[in-house]
């Protein structure tokens, strides 16, 4: 099977997000912290951009995209998922300046990460609006759905 361009893969990932996003959304945590809501951001080895903002609130909405920029954007930077950057930032005190975020910079929990695609690239992607561990697994699940 032949590698789909990048720029169908990212089309194709933000349509299979969509379709998951009520599948999450039937968790009564989840369901609870995004009220609706979620925003998610793909940035790719070029550094472009794309994403979506989900839910009624508009106001809450672009929240969470500026939220979800952030992880995606940090992962981007620091080619490392939210959550383990913080590990090793912290634990390597006399070497923070090397990895090009600053506290408070930086976001402290998980949903950036890097995503590898089948043809090598990477995708560099960031949700939010759900708990943390559903963040992640959503764009995995997507990622999962349209690469086999």
């Amino acid at each position: 099977m032949q590698a789909l361009p990048t720029e169908n893969i990212i089309t194709s990932l933000i349509e299979a997000v969509e379709k998951l996003i009520p599948v999450y959304m039937q968790n009564p945590l989840d369901e609870e912290k995004s009220n609706g809501n979620t925003a998610f951001c793909i940035i790719d080895e070029e550094g472009n951009v794309h994403g979506k903002f989900l839910g009624a609130d508009k106001i809450r909405a672009r929240e969470l995209y500026r939220i979800a920029w952030t992880k995606a954007s940090q992962a981007y930077i620091t080619g490392t998922n939210t959550g383990e950057f913080e590990k090793m930032y912290f634990n390597d005190p006399d070497n923070t300046d090397s990895f090009g975020i600053k506290a408070p910079d930086f976001i402290g929990w998980f949903g950036g990460q890097v995503l590898q695609l089948q043809s090598g690239e990477k995708l560099y992607v960031g949700f939010s609006g759900f708990r943390g561990t559903t963040d992640i697994e959503i764009m995995r699940q997507a990622l999962a759905a349209i690469e086999g």
